[in-house]
């Protein structure tokens, strides 16, 4: 096909989060911001990255996510590359929560977008920003395809084994209670580049990712399809996070709203915002947790080692569920650029046939790597996660398909 353009976009409540990029190259031609979407304060972040590639910036209101979008359209415009260029294919949007429905990338059409309305209720924050996004993309180019890329999707490989909770039937059918996972491109991206990273077909290897970001999620790839995650009905399920506690007893709700008066609404805000490393220390940052620790501090040491013993529990928990793994692999914030952390979660695992090499883990680099000794039984990668690439990439083949 001619067109080869994909806008990639991001929408969330406040903000549109964008990437124009070509994928003849898969190269990326401008990438922005716009935040605080409905202020006085409104601000839009523009980069082309052709030419000089100065970053352009705007300030002002911004009443709505339309307006956002047309200024957008603008910023690409005035670099020869608006949105009624003929090179554009298709504008691939990221869908939070797409339930078992969506198994893969879709064209959006009416029924498409009252199916991610139905969602809402499992994704109050997300599916109503995301619906905006579409429906605002759809009017400025109703002759565009419109692609819904879901987080949710590369977990829907999952055997309804690792997919049920443990609750009655009917009850979780009812209201749609089951295990969805999330960061579901980041794992799909970073598995597949893995298996290069090893000379091997997707197909043929098995990884445990670790996306380490604000947002932590684990999964167990097997052959290329996730067989288990960490990330449950929502994204508070599993690991210590930023500001999300992860696993905990359910009860702990219960006690908090009979012991401690707590509101559900207010319980809610705890394990989501204000629990997790920042719970635990005062801080969500990992530079400045391991900064206090190198100074002394006990508190941030404590809430290190709570993160860590976590992520310990799912790498063990996932190699007994895949039985044979290849190699594992860091990716996102945390998990590209916190040495400290890589080391600590493989230490004293070496039985399992991990190891890192403290030299190759001090590296600092924006390729994927491998950090682990040449011994190694099982290879530790670090893997820089592309969520718009990969979001781009499905949406082009999907419409290249249908086109």
């Amino acid at each position: 096909m001619s067109a080869t353009r994909v806008l990639v976009l991001n929408s969330g409540s406040s903000s549109v989060k964008y990437q124009l990029l070509d994928m003849a190259d898969s190269s990326r031609l401008a990438v922005g911001l716009v935040e605080r979407i409905g202020e006085e304060t409104s601000r839009l972040k523009h980069t082309p990255l052709a030419g000089d590639g100065a970053e352009r910036e705007r300030t002002g209101p911004i009443a709505d996510h339309e307006a956002a979008l047309k200024a957008v359209a603008a910023e690409l415009a005035a670099d020869g590359l608006g949105l009624d260029s003929p090179e554009l294919a298709a504008i691939g949007h990221r869908v939070v929560h797409g339930g078992k429905h969506f198994t893969e990338p879709t064209v959006v059409d009416d029924a498409v977008l009252a199916e991610i309305e139905r969602l809402i209720p499992v994704a109050p924050l997300h599916n109503p920003a995301n619906l905006t996004g579409i429906r605002t993309a759809q009017a400025l180019r109703p002759d565009l395809p419109q692609v819904a890329v879901f987080d949710t999707a590369f977990h829907t490989t999952m055997p309804e084994a690792a997919a049920r909770y443990a609750i009655d039937v009917a009850t979780a059918d009812e209201h749609r209670v089951r295990r969805y996972g999330f960061h579901g491109t980041s794992h799909a991206y970073v598995s597949r580049t893995t298996a290069e990273l090893l000379g091997k077909a997707p197909e043929d290897v098995n990884v445990i990712v670790l996306h380490l970001g604000n947002g932590a999620s684990a999964s167990a790839v097997r052959g290329g399809r996730c067989v288990d995650t960490s990330m449950g009905l929502t994204p508070l399920e599993g690991l210590v996070m930023g500001t999300r506690s992860g696993d905990l007893d359910p009860a702990v709700i219960f006690h908090l709203a009979r012991v401690g008066g707590l509101s559900i609404d207010e319980i809610d805000t705890l394990l989501n915002k204000k629990s997790g490393l920042i719970g635990l220390c005062g801080d969500n940052d990992m530079r400045e947790i391991r900064r206090r620790i190198d100074e002394g501090d006990e508190q941030a040491r404590l809430a290190f080692d709570i993160y860590i013993h976590r992520l310990k529990k799912y790498i063990g928990a996932y190699y007994a569920v895949l039985g044979r793994v290849d190699a594992i692999a860091f990716t996102a914030g945390v998990g590209e650029n916190a040495a400290p952390v890589r080391a600590a979660a493989v230490a004293g695992l070496e039985e399992l046939g991990l190891a890192v090499d403290g030299e190759l883990n001090s590296v600092r680099s924006d390729e994927p790597r491998l950090i682990s000794p040449e011994y190694a039984r099982v290879k530790v990668a670090v893997v820089p996660t592309d969520e718009e690439l990969e979001i781009a990439a499905q949406t082009y083949a999907l419409v290249g398909r249908h086109g």
